[in-house]
């Protein structure tokens, strides 16, 4: 893509937002909060980061359906999915390969520690689990050290939204005899917030390679995850918690081998949990966070009867101060360590301290400057830094720009497996962006051009010798570049009325093998309340321009939801009506048309 078609696309989303606004109703809307762009709650336009939001409210009736599914709705987000629910499914982030999007649940980073190129699998998790989902975008190595290159993503469980005791359930079930329930109670008393939830799947799924190419045995899929959350605020003001979370799923997973004809008997386990303590109190006028974590997992890949086990864990300690500097600027400083080990391996150990400076100009400008060193015990240090603004002209019309650099610490499998090198070096990248976005009422439109280029990569290099033991990781030689724009809006009228659209295009420009992602990506929804209380909706995906010869394809869902009393809902699903026939991955066969109804209830 030339840099003049990138202006025109953007330019084009510029003039509409002043076009659309004079089409909806004036409303006042509270500012929404984010709580990464700037390591403290903020309201959205204050930032001068990219950031998308998912509240319960928009992850309602969608319990038991695939998170990514939501996720992938998202400017700028992609999935690579190798089969049905519960088989590894990775989220793409800006182009950009998985493992530079962390991935972090009630303040606990979850990307496997085992892994060749860490990430988070989603391929196993539902909207059961989750009651809000946060996206930032761009470079953050800045503010959340190593892998923050394409983002981060950060996931809530439940929590206590008002006081007293108050239950959730919900049950759903529907097509490849999918079955899943969920309880949850919330409690707040006193200065003291509770939560516990705990939810339990069942699919047997389809089979994962793609059945159009003769594969016929399904595979299936069971989970059951707990979560938990306190805290106590004592009569000091100091507060106190504990929160976490435990998983144990089975899943099986066809690979390239397991063709017609062959037993079709590979399968994974795995057993995680992660634990989180922590502290919030004031001294003077610094406003302190202290928290310990601790994430482990435990999986096992079963090829044809042959067991693989991958243990790892992921033990981290931070502190966070904040103050108020005058002259209009907000500090917010502190410092980490993390360790991670991979049993049967070796471990490494990487710490930080950072600094982060918010400075109003005024009334409408708002200036972040980030600033971070990590100390890797393997490599040595890296310095990365981030500068985010935010204009807030007349009529709620919003200009952003960002710039910063990130890096990927080499694995522990890179270093020390015995396809490792322990002599690899940092992967580092630089990204720069610049966006606009109007508002009005609870309507808005935003549209935002990126940039991000990514050197000294890791990649995997067969050394120029006939046995494949001799191959392994290796920094390779070349440059990854992405560029593209990201474009999405919300447009309420009428009462109960909305459309929504996201569009996302991305210029694929590489000469070393990185992630493979679609070209153009377009997303279609419409949502509407009757009198009776009854909502409708209807979601439409195209995806086009992919790699490897993939064909593009279109789906559609569908939703409709009746409340039959005052805390009871009743819905129905319908995914893929249409009965499209297509792939996130080649070779591996997705979902056809399904229909899920369901129940939820709170008291």
């Amino acid at each position: 893509m030339t840099a003049r078609p990138l202006f025109l696309t953007l330019t084009a989303a510029l003039s509409l937002t002043t076009a659309l606004p004079a089409l909806a109703q004036d409303r006042f809307v509270l500012d929404e909060i984010t709580l990464t762009a700037n390591r403290e709650a903020t309201e959205l336009s204050r930032s001068g980061s990219s950031v998308s939001v998912l509240t319960a409210g928009d992850l309602d009736n969608r319990a038991g359906q695939p998170l990514t599914r939501s996720l992938t709705r998202l400017p700028g987000v992609t999935l690579r999915q190798s089969g049905p629910l519960g088989t590894t499914g990775f989220l793409q982030v800006r182009g950009a390969p998985a493992q530079y999007l962390p991935v972090v649940i009630d303040g606990i980073e979850v990307s496997d520690p085992t892994g060749p190129k860490p990430a988070y699998d989603f391929g196993g998790l539902t909207g059961t689990s989750v009651g809000r989902a946060e996206l930032l975008r761009g470079a953050q190595s800045a503010l959340y050290g190593s892998r923050a290159v394409a983002g981060v993503l950060t996931l809530q469980s439940l929590r206590p939204t008002q006081d007293g005791l108050h239950h959730h359930f919900g049950i759903e079930a529907g097509s490849y005899d999918t079955l899943t329930a969920t309880y949850g109670a919330t409690l707040r008393r006193d200065g003291t917030d509770v939560a516990f939830q705990v939810s339990h799947l069942r699919s047997d799924g389809f089979s994962a390679l793609d059945e159009d190419d003769g594969n016929f045995e399904d595979d299936g899929y069971e989970a059951t995850r707990l979560s938990f959350y306190s805290a106590h605020r004592l009569e000091n003001g100091v507060t106190v918690g504990f929160n976490g979370f435990w998983e144990d799923s089975t899943g099986d997973f066809d690979d390239f081998s397991d063709v017609a004809g062959t037993p079709g008997n590979d399968y994974s386990e795995n057993e995680s949990y992660g634990l989180r303590g922590f502290a919030e109190f004031t001294t003077g006028a610094v406003d302190h966070d202290i928290a310990l974590t601790r994430y482990r997992i435990d999986r096992t890949s079963v090829y044809d009867g042959f067991a693989t086990p991958f243990d790892g864990t992921r033990t981290k300690l931070s502190w966070q101060g904040a103050t108020d500097i005058g002259a209009g600027v907000r500090a917010v400083f502190g410092a980490d360590t993390e360790k991670e080990e991979a049993e049967g391996s070796a471990d490494a150990r990487i710490s930080g301290v950072f600094v982060e400076t918010t400075t109003a100009l005024g009334d409408r400008i708002d200036v972040t400057t980030s600033l971070r060193r990590d100390d890797h015990s393997r490599f040595g240090g890296f310095t990365s830094g981030r500068v985010a603004a935010v204009y807030r002209a007349d009529g709620d019309l919003l200009f952003r720009a960002a710039i910063g650099n990130g890096f990927r610490a080499p694995s522990l499998y890179e270093l020390f497996s015995i396809y490792g090198d322990p002599t690899l070096e940092r992967e580092e990248s630089r990204t720069h962006e610049i966006g606009v976005e109007k508002r009005w009422g609870d309507s808005h439109l935003r549209a935002t051009a990126f940039w991000l280029k990514a050197d000294n990569m890791i990649g995997w290099d067969d050394r120029g010798t006939v046995d494949w033991m001799d191959d392994g990781y290796a920094q390779v030689p070349g440059t990854a570049r992405r560029r593209g724009v990201e474009i999405d809006g919300r447009h309420a009228f009428g009462a109960g009325h909305a459309l929504t659209a996201s569009y996302t295009f991305i210029d694929n420009q590489t000469d070393v093998d990185w992630a493979q992602v679609p070209e153009r990506v377009l997303n279609l929804g419409a949502e509407t309340t009757f009198a009776t209380g009854t909502t409708a909706g209807i979601d439409l995906q195209h995806v086009a321009g992919r790699a490897n010869d993939l064909d593009d394809f279109t789906t559609v869902d569908l939703l409709v939801s009746h409340p039959l009393r005052d805390n009871a809902t009743a819905y129905l699903r319908l995914e893929n009506v249409f009965d499209e026939d297509y792939q996130w991955v080649s070779g591996y066969g997705t979902s056809g048309r399904a229909v899920y109804a369901g129940l939820r209830a709170s008291f």
